[in-house]
């Protein structure tokens, strides 16, 4: 007789326990597929709808052409226009700003930034990342396919003929931020960048999206972040280093690239120490902003931000001097990191993805 209630208490055990690992794997998954809000909103001036490819899957957008035609070419050299390259910028070609929106949202949550950039004459392009509006899903989104998205976005934008190829510039709020980060090294052909409200370290996204999803950090987050990164294939202790700031430092040893980095001290969804971290590990210092207002994406109201944001721009990217030498990868990866991590084959990544553990001691401290 007791072996039988041995028997028994252990099937139990095994059932409840197969249960309660069924209900974590449902939860894990459920908190890193990101609700699909719709598309409800749309530019209100002149625009085209755009369709790009990134990592083989379809992305939906937005191309806002400049209000302002430049010529910047001397009218003696008109006559010269027929001999030019299809590859350079055309006579009247346009600065351009990416618009990478966060985790959750879609291009038409950002419209909030346009217009004042639309006004100023630049041309604007904004998507939905894969498993957001409109574009097509992914199985597991990470950072990472934030990144891989905003690369793509670059490519597209790079076949514009409206736009010069030489005077582009990105604006990433909250994860399209870290997206934007995290693909520096990688040889990102623009001129600035600006982050708006950016997570900076893994335990802020973690935090973050437990939060949203209203899960207690104990004891989920010891297990569910195992479940996310062996379902996006990637090393979860590669992730947890500092690769923000090991993005910055690497990207800015091959070029000057100007980089302004926003937060509102209202908020309470990502808090501005993320911005503070940042602060006291990248070298050299980048542009920092604290603006006052409160929630996550509202930083645009304080007008310290467009004063802020203007200027920048006009001097890094719309009136920025042809560069001297292409920007160019930092580093290498192997072919087995590449298939883990699936960045795309033909770009030429960087190694931190393998060694960001032997190196993080050295460049993040």
């Amino acid at each position: 007789m007791d072996k039988r209630y041995w028997l028994i208490g252990g099937v139990s055990g095994a059932v409840l326990a197969l249960a309660g690992t069924r209900m974590v794997w449902n939860t894990a998954v459920k908190a890193q597929t990101p609700k699909r809000i719709p598309v409800e909103r749309k530019p209100a001036m002149p625009y085209q709808d755009i369709e790009f490819v990134s990592e083989g899957l379809n992305i939906q957008g937005w191309f806002i052409p400049s209000m302002v035609k430049e010529d910047k070419v001397n009218p003696a050299d008109t006559a010269n226009q027929q001999h030019q390259n299809h590859s350079e910028a055309s006579p009247t070609s346009s600065p351009l700003m990416i618009i990478a929106h966060g985790w959750g949202s879609n291009r038409s949550r950002v419209l909030r930034y346009i217009e004042p950039l639309w006004q100023a004459g630049y041309a604007i392009l904004m998507y939905d990342a894969r498993s957001h509006g409109h574009s097509d899903p992914i199985e597991a989104p990470s950072a990472y396919t934030f990144r891989d998205d905003i690369l793509s976005a670059l490519d597209y934008a790079l076949t514009l003929p409206e736009i010069d190829p030489e005077r582009i510039g990105v604006l990433g709020h909250s994860m399209g931020g870290l997206g934007t980060i995290l693909s520096l090294p990688y040889g990102l052909p623009v001129r600035a960048v600006i982050t708006d409200s950016m997570p900076a370290q893994f335990e802020s996204v973690l935090e973050a999206e437990f939060k949203r999803r209203g899960l207690p950090l104990f004891p989920m987050a010891n297990i569910i972040p195992r479940i996310w990164f062996y379902r996006s294939h990637i090393s979860l202790k590669e992730y947890q280093q500092k690769n923000t700031v090991f993005s910055i430092n690497a990207a800015r040893k091959e070029a000057d690239l100007p980089i302004l980095m926003i937060h509102s001290r209202g908020d309470r969804f990502i808090p501005p120490t993320e911005l503070e971290f940042v602060m006291g590990q990248v070298t050299p210092p980048i542009e920092t902003l604290f603006v006052d207002t409160n929630g996550h994406s509202s930083s645009q109201k304080d007008p310290h931000f467009w004063a802020k944001v203007l200027p920048f721009l006009d001097e890094h990217v719309k009136h920025a001097e042809p560069r001297v030498k292409a920007l160019t990868p930092t580093l290498a990866i192997s072919k087995t990191s590449t298939r883990k991590v699936n960045v795309r084959a033909w770009k030429t990544p960087i190694s931190w993805l393998k060694s960001v553990n032997e190196k993080a001691s050295t460049t993040d401290n």
